[in-house]
This record gives structure tokens, C-alpha cells and sequence, in this order.
């Protein structure tokens, strides 16, 4: 009976440890929050992050440990900015251009695709005419919603963290 148990508890021990090393470094599920992926990800719904997907982040940080790839335009990333993880589409890599207009409302565009900017946003970014060197431009799909990239700058490709799936 002892150990039987035994065998059971460290099964149980075992299964957790498993669990949670899954959680902190392979895969998480994510509830999102808001309305700034819609209509590809609404407030709500339960999203897959795959943590390996650029590399092997610290727990409970902001900043990969290793990293063995990047993000390409049009994938959804996670980071963590403020202390809050966001979820945001990667819309340019480092090096590509970014084309400005002030012509009917403010704009910039990336490759094909323009996004709307405000006054402010504007006047922030219009003197930046490449992403840099070891960022990412990130900009939710609900564009006249989304707090990202525009209003805060560019995100460092070592502080994304994973992958939406």
C-alpha cells in the first residue's frame, strides 16, 4: 500500500513539474483582452503562444535567452510591454521602408499596406524611414483601436516572446 502511494505521488509530482515546464517554456494558452486583433481574434477567445518559436525566453521576463529566429511580417507576436503581455501582427521587419503621408489624414505605408496615424503618431514617426536594425513594427488588426507600434514605437525582436498560433 506504502508504495503504491509512493508511485502515485511522484507520478503526481512528476506530472506537474511536466506541466509546468510545458507552460513557462513551450506553449501557453492566452485569454485575450480587448478589441485590437478583431476580427481575426476577438476579446475573449482562448489563443495557443508558442514560446519556441523564436527562441528560448527567460521566465518571467521580457527578453529571449537565446534566439534562433524572427519574426516574419504578417505572423501574430506576443510581448510584453508596461508589464502587460500584447498580442499584435507583425507588420515589418527591420529594413523595410516606411512611406508617410499628410495628404487626406495621416498615414504610413508598409509594403503594400497603408495604416492610418494620428496627428501625433505622425509627427513621431515620419522622420523614421527604415525599421531599425533589431525591431519590429506591430500593429493590431482593428486599426482605429489599437494602441501599438504607432503610438509607442518599435518592439525590440529580443522582447517577443513567442507566437500565436
Amino acid at each position: 500500500m506504502k508504495k503504491v502511494l509512493n508511485k502515485t505521488l511522484l507520478a503526481v509530482i512528476f506530472g506537474v513539474l511536466l506541466g509546468l515546464i510545458v507552460k513557462f517554456f513551450i506553449v501557453d494558452l492566452l485569454r485575450i483582452n480587448g478589441t485590437s486583433m478583431e476580427p481575426t481574434l476577438f476579446d475573449g477567445d482562448l489563443v495557443l503562444e508558442n514560446k519556441l518559436a523564436y527562441g528560448f525566453a527567460v521566465p518571467f521576463g521580457d527578453k529571449l535567452f537565446f534566439s534562433w529566429n524572427r519574426p516574419k511580417v504578417g505572423e501574430i507576436v506576443i510581448y510584453l510591454y508596461q508589464n502587460r503581455l500584447i498580442v499584435k501582427r507583425c507588420v515589418a521587419v527591420q529594413g523595410m521602408a516606411l512611406e508617410y503621408s499628410a495628404v487626406s489624414g495621416y498615414t504610413v505605408s508598409v509594403g503594400e499596406k497603408t495604416y492610418p496615424l494620428t496627428e501625433e503618431q505622425y509627427h513621431n514617426l515620419y522622420s523614421i524611414s527604415f525599421v531599425p536594425d533589431g525591431y519590429i513594427m506591430a500593429i493590431g488588426d482593428n486599426v482605429l483601436t489599437s494602441l501599438d507600434s504607432r503610438s509607442y514605437g518599435f518592439i525590440p525582436i529580443k522582447n517577443v516572446l513567442g507566437r500565436i498560433q
